[in-house]
């Protein structure tokens, strides 16, 4: 018989982002093949849950700075309270250590089942940009480092976030457990394109460039606007897409139509067709993602799946197991640098090579990482129930 498991998160559908993406994933995996998974996230208003898993939702507030992110309520929530009494976990697994996570934290404790916590976010530059005091930023930081220290295991998503971690102060043990995708890989690249040219009124041969995920400042975008003016100087014609939504939207828009680069930037929102999406990694000759910001970014598994490169920033957390003309491209982090890699890469790289490399290195689908997550829920569940024998 399978586990009992709960996937605790802050952010759910539709809200899409990595975190959620690991979430979705995990339930999915989860009940197809290994028992019973469940979502416990805030409330999401005018939204209804269609997954094949129960997603419990709670009491919730909009964030005002980070739109369309919401928070967990401090108040009674008796219906979710009812359901979530009844639900026989036997572990459950923090995603965040805010409303979600203490919702966690509460029921592990209370039951004597074992919780795990995994590390996703920088969440030191996400309290800075909502607080606008580095102090208060602090104190929030340390407040998430006990709620690392009160778990009974601490997952993050690659070696480098592990650092981060550790330099907010968290001295414990820690698991590495990477991030997958759910696309399978194209048998017809060029195919899966040419859906994309007709969508958007793309040329055949028109070079294309790709962004995807929020848009928040965090991610570097002023920077990565800025190097495709640089682009557009030097003499290379492209069209970039950029999908996705953020409380920067507008900003970005008009510092693109400042910059006279309307004719070349194209806005395509939230892309919540998973198909679709996995035809504009299909498109794209090079993913451009130079965040700082991300820990392991969901979007560069799903660019290797597809054999799609991605240009990173040296030293970026993203960016590790990425290395420098063989499986992804990497620079300096200015518009200048990131132009030129650009520029020189596509005058002389191979990038199909690098896109089939990176497909071999760095591309690993979900159901082999959660066939690994449950095995080791397993052996945790197994080892707490003799500890407390």
């Amino acid at each position: 018989m399978g586990l009992v498991t709960g996937q605790f998160n802050e952010a759910f559908t539709p809200i899409m982002d990595g975190v959620t993406n690991v979430v979705r994933n995990y339930a999915y995996w989860l009940n197809r093949k290994y028992g019973i998974s469940y979502v416990v996230t805030p409330h999401f208003p005018n939204y209804e849950d269609k997954e094949e898993f129960e997603v419990l939702r709670y009491h919730s507030i909009g964030v005002p700075t980070r739109p369309p992110y919401r928070t967990g309520l401090p108040v009674p929530d008796i219906q979710f309270i009812r359901r979530i009494r009844t639900i026989p976990f036997d572990i459950v697994h923090a995603h965040s250590p805010f409303s979600a996570g203490r919702i966690a934290m509460n029921i592990a404790h209370k039951r004597g089942i074992p919780i795990i916590a995994s590390f996703h976010s920088k969440y030191y530059d996400d309290l800075r940009e909502s607080l606008k005091l580095e102090g208060a930023a602090r104190i929030g930081v340390s407040m998430i480092v006990d709620f690392y220290n009160s778990a009974d295991f601490v997952w993050t998503v690659n070696n480098a976030t592990a650092g981060t971690l550790r330099e907010y102060g968290y001295k414990g043990r820690i698991e590495v457990v990477n991030n997958g995708t759910e696309f399978e890989t194209a048998e017809d690249r060029k195919a899966e394109g040419r859906t994309v040219n007709e969508r958007l009124y793309l040329k055949p041969d028109e070079r294309v460039f790709l962004y995807v995920g929020q848009l928040v400042w965090q991610k570097n975008l002023k920077v990565l606007i800025q190097a495709l003016a640089r682009l557009r100087d030097m003499g290379m014609d492209y069209k970039m897409l950029i999908a996705g939504m953020g409380y920067a939207g507008e900003d970005l828009k008009k510092l693109v139509a400042d910059l006279n680069l309307n004719d070349r930037v194209i806005f395509l929102g939230a892309v919540y067709d998973r198909s679709y999406l996995k035809s504009l990694f299909c498109r794209a000759d090079l993913l451009l993602f130079p965040s700082l910001y991300d820990n392991a970014s969901i979007v560069l598994q799903e660019a290797a799946s597809q054999k799609c490169p991605a240009l990173l920033v040296k030293g970026s957390n993203t960016a590790e197991g990425v290395i420098d003309g063989v499986n992804g491209l990497l620079c300096e982090n200015s518009p200048e640098a990131i132009a030129n890699k650009i520029f020189n890469a596509v005058q002389h790289a191979d990038l199909e090579k690098i896109g089939e490399k990176a497909h071999d290195t760095l591309y690993r689908n979900w159901e082999s990482i959660v066939d690994e997550v449950y095995g080791r829920y397993k052996e945790i569940v197994n080892a707490y129930k003799r500890i407390r024998a």
